[in-house]
C-alpha cells in the first residue's frame, strides 16, 4: 500500500513459549487513527513496543513511515512519537518545564525547546498552567501533557498505547477532542484501547487482536455488522409475560434476559420490524416500557469476534 504509514506482514515475537505476535499482519493508512483492540495477553503493547523499535520483532517484515524497524531503527525513532500506558512526567517540575526538558533531550536546542515547548502548551490548552508543578495537575491535564510531550519532535506517526486508562470521562474527552486535532493536522495515530468506545469515537478503521494475530478488521460500522446487524430490544413491564411475548412477536432468533424484562432480536427491515412488535405487543394487551432500534455496539462486536460472547441466551 503506497500511502501507508504502517505496514506489517508476518510479524512474530516469542517470549519463552508463548508468542505475543503469531504472524500478525496490519496496514494503517497515512493521516487515519486506527484503532487495536484486542484482551489483556492480546498482543498489543507488544506490538506497539516492536512498531517503535523496543522490541525487535522475531519474523516478518515491519515498516514505519517508510523505513525498516530493525535495519532502520534511528530513521524510525525520527519520525515517530510515543505515548505510553503511564504518564513520563516530572512530578516536581512545571508543564513548560517538561516540555522544554523533552526537547533539549531530543537535541532541539534551548532556543528551540522553548519555543516548542509554548507551541504545545497553547496547542493543547495548558499555556496558563505552564509553570504549576505537574503534581497539582489533574489527570486529564496530565494526560495531555504527556500527548504534547510525545509531540516535542512534530512526529509523522504517533502510538498511543492505552491513552486514557484510568482517566474520568471529562479526562478521556479532553484527549479525544486532542487526538482528532491532531489527525487534522495529518499525523498518523496507532491507538490500542480497551474502552471500545474510545475506538468507536476516534479510529477510522479498526483491527481486532487476540492471540498475537488480527482476527477481523473494518470500519466501526463494518465490525457491527459481522456481530448481527441490527437489532431491536423491546423492555416489558411485567417480567411474567416475556414467554407470552416471544411466542407472538414477528422475529426470529430473540434472545431473552429475564433479570432487565429485556426481549431482543435481529431484523433485517428496521420500520417493518418496530411497526410489527408494536401491533403485536398492543393487540395482545402486553406493555412495553421502551421498545427500540440499534446497531450492535463495538463491546458486543469484541465479544462476539474473541470468543467471549455473554450476550443474552437465544431462544427457539
Amino acid at each position: 500500500m503506497a500511502d501507508a504509514a504502517i505496514t506489517v506482514e508476518g510479524a512474530e515475537k516469542t517470549y519463552g513459549d508463548k508468542k505475543a505476535l503469531n504472524g500478525l499482519d496490519l496496514t494503517v493508512a497515512r493521516g487515519t487513527v486506527h484503532g487495536v483492540l484486542g484482551p489483556n495477553g492480546a498482543g498489543k503493547t507488544t506490538l506497539v513496543r516492536v512498531l517503535s523499535t523496543l522490541l525487535r520483532p522475531d519474523a516478518g517484515r515491519v515498516e514505519v513511515a517508510g523505513h525498516d524497524v530493525v535495519r532502520e531503527a534511528y530513521a524510525v525513532r525520527l519520525r515517530i512519537g510515543l505515548l505510553g500506558q503511564h504518564a513520563a512526567l516530572d512530578e516536581e517540575l512545571g508543564g513548560r518545564q517538561n516540555l522544554e526538558l523533552f526537547g533539549r533531550l531530543h537535541h532541539l536546542g534551548a532556543r528551540r525547546a522553548r519555543a516548542r515547548a509554548g507551541e504545545l502548551l497553547e496547542r493543547f490548552g495548558l499555556a496558563d498552567t505552564g509553570r504549576k508543578a505537574v503534581r497539582q495537575y489533574s489527570g486529564g491535564m496530565r494526560r495531555r501533557l504527556d500527548l504534547a510531550a510525545s509531540l516535542i519532535t512534530e512526529p509523522e506517526v504517533l502510538f498511543l498505547d492505552e491513552p486514557t486508562t484510568g482517566l474520568d470521562p471529562r479526562g478521556r474527552a479532553e484527549v479525544w477532542s486532542s487526538v482528532r486535532s491532531l489527525v487534522g493536522g495529518g499525523t498518523t495515530v496507532l491507538l490500542t484501547t480497551q474502552y471500545l468506545e474510545e475506538a468507536d469515537q476516534l479510529a477510522d478503521r479498526i483491527s481486532v487482536v487476540d492471540a498475537g494475530r488480527v482476527i477481523a478488521e473494518g470500519t466501526a460500522d463494518e465490525l457491527k455488522a459481522e456481530a448481527g446487524g441490527d437489532r431491536i430490544d423491546v423492555v416489558l413491564r411485567d417480567a411474567g409475560q416475556l414467554g407470552a411475548a416471544v411466542a407472538l412477536l414477528p422475529l426470529t432468533g430473540i434472545g431473552v434476559d429475564a433479570d432487565r424484562r429485556l426481549l431482543s432480536a435481529p431484523v433485517t427491515d428496521r420500520m417493518e420490524a418496530l411497526s410489527g412488535v408494536v401491533r403485536a405487543l398492543h393487540e395482545a394487551g402486553i406493555e412495553a416500557e421502551d421498545v427500540a432500534l440499534r446497531r450492535p455496539t463495538l463491546d458486543e462486536v469484541f465479544l462476539h469476534l474473541t470468543g467471549d460472547d455473554r450476550r443474552v441466551k437465544e431462544t427457539a
